[in-house]
């Protein structure tokens, strides 16, 4: 997978917005910043499309920008020239995807059927819009029509909101998903950008999820880490469970059998993906320990330790179960 493709992938959520006034681009680029979603799908639907591009690629090199709803090779060239760094298409033009491929541009395009999925492999694809998603069928024909594709990888877009992205996001082969709830149009032709940036943070939150897991209390030994679950189970009949290297009562509180990282031990966050958390996290100036973490079989990450402490405690992320 690409740079541009494994930025995407941290993200999560690439915001699909139709400009129809030009000078709202840069407030709204700004406010999406702010809400620290540093990416935009402008898309050609409007005249202004191009030179929004073109304003907030030039005012926030931050900013991963992209061209949608691109329609023909001359799109391509006019979006790339105004700063775009990806295109999105909805559905999958031979000349157009050629186009992208024979000048390294990254090209997403939409297919919503086995025969189109067949075309984007045969191009040498390995990320294709999934359009309109909702409308196609939603996950469940995402995860039929994918079965047969071990290699191809889905950006659902049309549909998609707050109450069921993380439903996509959780299939493995969902890289992001697009979406404009968070950028309607009345809100940005309004200048609601307060509003725009606060469904940003909404939308980032319930796609990381955080919840609390458990906390860990270090102990000097295995003797001490069972009586103090036996006194948990004797007051509140809380499970006890022996592990290797710590006593679990119920599954919120963990006595280590040995001291291990914090003061007095550590407080377990779990979330819905650890690699995206990290990605949003670091953003706030938040370090990671990556000394102290684990990862599957398949490199993906099972927990992470942050490199400060809270109140002597130290704080880790933890991977939802999916």
């Amino acid at each position: 997978m690409n740079n541009l493709l494994e930025q995407i992938y941290k993200l999560g959520i690439i915001p699909v917005i139709k400009i129809d006034d030009v000078e709202k681009a840069v407030p709204l680029a700004k406010s999406l910043i702010d809400g620290n979603l540093s990416c935009a799908e402008i898309t050609f639907r409007t005249s202004q499309g191009e030179e929004a591009i073109r304003r907030i690629s030039k005012e926030f090199s931050q900013m991963l920008v992209g061209a949608g709803t691109v329609l023909t090779v001359e799109q391509v060239d006019r979006a790339i020239d105004a700063g775009a760094k990806f295109i999105v298409s909805p559905g999958i033009n031979k000349k157009v995807v050629e186009h992208c491929i024979n000048n390294n541009i990254l090209i997403i395009p939409g297919c919503s059927n086995p025969t189109d999925i067949e075309m984007a492999l045969e191009l040498g694809l390995e990320v294709v819009k999934f359009f309109p998603a909702e409308q196609a069928g939603g996950l469940n024909y995402i995860k039929a029509i994918s079965a047969p594709y071990t290699n191809i990888k889905f950006m659902p877009t049309g549909g998609i909101n707050i109450s069921n992205i993380n439903n996509y996001l959780s299939f493995n082969k969902v890289i992001a998903c697009g979406g404009s709830w968070m950028v309607k149009s009345e809100l940005i032709n309004e200048g609601s950008f307060n509003e725009i940036t606060n469904l940003v943070k909404q939308a980032i939150a319930t796609m990381l999820g955080f919840e609390f897991a458990h906390v860990g209390i270090n102990m000097e030994n295995e003797k001490d880490a069972l009586q103090s679950a036996s006194l948990l189970q004797k007051m509140f009949n809380f499970n006890v469970r022996n592990g290797n290297s710590s006593v679990f009562s119920s599954e919120f509180f963990e006595f280590t059998k040995t001291p291990y990282l914090g003061k007095n031990g550590h407080i377990a966050i779990s979330t819905n993906s650890i690699e995206r958390a990290i990605y949003y996290l670091e953003l706030e100036g938040f370090e990671f320990n990556y000394n102290a973490c684990k990862k599957d079989p398949s490199g993906k990450y099972v927990s992470i330790y942050f490199k400060d402490e809270i109140a002597g405690f130290a704080v880790h992320l933890v991977q939802k179960k999916k």
